[in-house]
């Protein structure tokens, strides 16, 4: 069973685009919105199964170069 996640990504002023485009590139993404806010971006992700959440987003995420920070919600099932 995967584990879905939620990842809030607030980019360097002006690089918006190219932050989402290297997401993209890496296709590890479910979904991804730009969103006004505190944060620019918003990626939803399924983590697979048996890997680390944190280790996971760290290794797929770190390299984007104009990432200033990032917020991750995890998901759990209720119903």
């Amino acid at each position: 069973m995967t584990t879905c996640v939620f990842v809030q990504i607030r980019c360097r002023p002006g690089t918006t685009y190219s932050v989402a485009d290297q997401i993209a590139l890496k296709e590890i993404h479910s979904e991804m919105y730009s969103t006004s806010g505190d944060y620019d971006l918003l990626m939803k992700l399924y983590i697979p199964e048996g890997e680390d959440v944190g280790h996971f987003i760290n290794s797929a995420v770190a390299d984007v170069d104009g990432i200033e920070r990032t917020l991750t919600t995890l998901t759990f099932k209720a119903f």
